[in-house]
């Protein structure tokens, strides 16, 4: 196939805005309910404004391109990828680690929408960017970051990636009951969740976990401040750490930290009668049932994300 035959898929998502409209009906209720709580309706319509317009000169771009998809976010579970697909995503961070995940091995180009608002660690182009990264990309003449994803598989076979983290705990806010083992080392344990985190999650929610146990450490030790460092995107191991372990006559508190690699998984087995669940990347509604008896291999992907830069 020429590289100008290549289709490229691009992954959308919904304003505050819109998802707003679609909550209230009608644009004058999503405006009566933001005004009545006394929020800032003008800075959600500019919000709107500047996706609207990037989209358009993205749109333009593919259209001059030739063969393009157009999908909304919330269809990425149940969309087939093509291995010679060019994806490109138009949103925030955690657009593109939610398209990553769902990829095996086709280039992913980040676009920011409007980067006065969003930081965009994941987005290194602006939609004019795209006239001419898109070529070099399917010409296979521009650079990739490789970007290593975690992964659960159940015993009936289910799996589940993630770009960022791993959550693996309740539904709810109760407890989580599971059989832990790495290695030699085995548990039985009561937290609220266990987190496992990829080399480009290490500075998200496993540091905040990590920053608010030493906190409390330190507070009560008044020892010295001790900083997690960040790991490498493509990072060959993930790390692992127990929210909140409670020690009892049936459950200890030792195995909370660690890392994973393709030699040695996390094993976990539920003793939740319900609600316990695996999710990733902040998704909650795409998530694996997680009850009493299954049991997770938590472990690196053998597909590593393909981040364009």
């Amino acid at each position: 196939m020429k590289a100008q035959e290549r289709k490229v898929v691009l992954v959308t998502r919904r304003t505050r805005l819109e998802e707003l409209i679609v909550q209230h009906h009608t644009l004058a209720q999503a405006r009566f309910y933001l005004e009545h709580l006394g929020a800032d309706f003008g800075d959600y319509v500019k919000e709107n404004a500047a996706y609207a317009q990037s989209l358009d000169t993205v749109v333009g771009t593919l259209q001059a391109w030739g063969r393009y998809q157009i999908l909304e976010r919330v269809y990425l579970p149940n969309f087939v990828f093509a291995p010679d697909d060019i994806v490109v995503a138009l949103g925030q961070d955690g657009l593109v680690a939610n398209t990553l995940k769902y990829l095996d091995g086709q280039p992913l180009i980040g676009l920011n929408p409007e980067p006065t608002r969003w930081d965009g660690v994941l987005l290194p182009f602006v939609p004019r960017d795209l006239a001419h990264v898109l070529p070099e990309v399917a010409h296979a003449r521009r650079a990739a970051q490789a970007v290593t994803m975690a992964q659960a598989q159940l015993a009936d076979g289910q799996t589940l990636r993630a770009v960022n983290d791993l959550f693996i705990g309740p539904r709810t806010h109760s407890s989580a009951l599971y059989d832990i083992t790495l290695g030699e080392r085995h548990e039985s344990q009561s937290s609220s969740g266990v987190i496992v985190s990829t080399g480009l999650g290490s500075t998200a929610w496993l540091k905040s976990v990590v920053t608010g146990s030493l906190g409390i450490a330190h507070a009560l030790q008044a020892g010295h401040h001790i900083d997690i460092p960040a790991q490498p995107w493509d990072s060959a191991r993930l790390t692992f750490v127990v929210r909140e372990p409670f020690p009892s006559k049936h459950s200890r508190a030792e195995l909370v930290y660690g890392t994973v690699s393709a030699t040695q998984p996390l094993l976990l087995r539920s003793r939740m009668p319900g609600n316990g669940v695996i999710f990733s990347d902040g998704i909650e509604a795409d998530y694996l049932r997680f009850d009493a008896g299954m049991q997770a291999r938590i472990g690196v992907a053998a597909t590593r994300g393909q981040l364009v830069v």
